[in-house]
């Protein structure tokens, strides 16, 4: 992945879309269009790694800045460039998130500061001082403020579901077992007040500045449970049991069994969630990517957590 990028950096190729590369004069014309950079560009270069987007790297004046070009129909995966960007703003006015320089709304183009720092090391991210970076920098997002989109993953794999079939994609039959356990867990699962989250917590999406940790990429960002964001980061590091509790601690100052239990469906819901995405690209990526291979381990990894006999026990904890 690339270094320091302040956003955009795609997190691997389950962010993949149809996107084709940008050509140089459409980013010459692009970098013009930023208010205030017109005849002070001093040189751009592509960030690799990105591939549901095109990313650059511009330097204006000795400042450098991160260009991201919104890839195609990513509309189609839940993408809202307009939310995507006030949403940067919010992350960013937490000392979170980069900070936005401008947004094309034509063009979907997103330019932000560059964010000097290395990427979060997974080991690191699972160490118990990194789950303590980790979750302050979660609560801080989590109290940022509103904007005008709500995420469920409960919606979403609904929402891939249909846009699948219009594109013609086959639904894996693993997908009616997983519905019904996901309105289970939806209906288990206590009342809560929406925060602003950010539903994509992938270990490239974290840069270390050397003083906090940075979150980029708020594409998938919306109103939600934060525990979605708690669960979908500890299934996306790995974390072992002991680790669970220690990123609970660190949000809450304890970890409470009925919450440990709703961190571990929201682990399930993520892997549910990542098995649609990976079957709505079946129908709209151009990519050469085994996307119902992508699919495939996400369905079974969800029925695996779901066949434990311990899941019962969180729906029973989490009705209290």
């Amino acid at each position: 992945m690339t270094r320091g990028s302040a956003v955009g950096r795609s997190p691997s190729q389950r962010r993949a879309s149809s996107s084709k590369a940008t050509s140089n004069s459409a980013i010459a014309t692009i970098v013009d269009q930023v208010p205030g950079w017109a005849g002070r560009v001093q040189s751009v270069e592509p960030l690799e790694g990105g591939i549901t987007n095109r990313n650059y790297r511009v330097v204006v004046a000795g400042e450098t800045f991160v260009v991201r070009v919104g890839g195609a129909q990513t509309d189609l995966l839940g993408i809202d460039r307009g939310i995507e960007a006030e949403a940067t703003r919010l992350s960013a006015a937490a000392a979170v998130g980069p900070e936005v320089l401008a947004f094309l709304a034509g063009p979907g183009v997103l330019v932000t500061r560059f964010i000097n720092g290395a990427p979060l090391a997974l080991e690191a991210a699972r160490q118990p001082a990194g789950l303590h970076r980790i979750a302050e920098a979660l609560r801080r997002v989590h109290a940022a403020g509103y904007v005008e989109k709500t995420f469920s993953p409960f919606r979403v794999v609904r929402d891939y579901w249909v846009t699948a079939s219009r594109h013609g994609v086959t639904i894996p039959e693993a997908f009616e077992l997983a519905l019904r356990t996901a309105d289970e867990v939806e209906a288990a699962l206590p009342p809560f007040t929406p925060r602003f989250c950010h539903n994509d917590l992938l270990n490239a999406n974290f840069i270390d500045d050397g003083a906090s940790i940075r979150i980029v990429d708020w594409e998938y960002a919306g109103m939600g449970d934060p525990f979605f964001d708690l669960g979908n980061f500890a299934v996306n590091h790995e974390l072992d049991p002991s680790g669970e509790r220690a990123l609970l601690a660190a949000y809450f100052g304890e970890c409470r069994d009925p919450d440990l239990a709703r961190l571990r469906l929201m682990r399930v819901m993520s892997d549910f969630r990542e098995a649609m995405w990976g079957v709505v690209q079946q129908g709209i990526s151009t990519l050469d990517f085994d996307f119902r291979a992508y699919a495939d381990k996400h369905f079974d990894r969800f029925q695996a957590a779901a066949a434990q006999p311990a899941f019962r026990d969180w729906l029973r904890l989490v009705r209290g």
